[in-house]
């Protein structure tokens, strides 16, 4: 299985308390999703994020819909928090949230490590397709952020390594 790397990083002009009180409500990631992936919540109630919490989803990738789960396996307010696939499209979804008080804000970084299923296959996926649709959900992201916060720096733009 190999594995991909997602990284980006953004400045946001608030403090650090603010803006991981944003990134925390899970009913934002559909804020700051495309809308060709049609993504929704779809974990009933109100959504209190800790260590172990679920959260499921239901997108539409390529006009298929799919059903996504993540569990918050890291939780350190408001410094850090990882989410981690349980059930849905990756073999692998690691997505690691940090955050670090800066003079005028806060810096907001994204890792995220990946894996894609059936093996060639799925590479061969990645390149025709999934890679390039991973920066563009996050160069989205990115925008965005910005104009929720009213105010943010792109400091790295997203990219994949390898």
């Amino acid at each position: 299985m190999k594995t991909h790397t997602l990284r980006c990083e953004m400045l946001v002009y608030k403090s650090i308390a603010e803006t991981f009180a944003v990134f925390e409500d899970a009913h934002n990631l559909a804020r700051i999703t495309p809308s060709w992936l049609n993504f929704q919540v779809t974990t009933p109630g109100q959504i209190v994020m800790r260590s172990g919490t679920e959260i499921t989803y239901r997108i539409k990738w390529l006009g298929l819909p799919m059903h996504w789960k993540t569990r918050i396996a890291e939780y350190e307010p408001p410094f850090l928090f990882v989410d981690e696939q349980e059930e849905g499209p990756y073999s692998l979804w690691r997505h690691r949230h940090t955050f670090r008080p800066a003079d005028e804000g806060t810096f907001v970084n994204d890792q995220v490590d990946y894996a894609l299923p059936f093996g060639p296959l799925g590479e061969l996926a990645h390149s025709a397709v999934v890679r390039r649709q991973l920066l563009s959900i996050f160069e989205f992201r990115q925008r965005e952020l910005g104009r929720i916060f009213g105010k943010a720096r792109q400091i790295n733009e997203p990219q994949i390594e390898p």
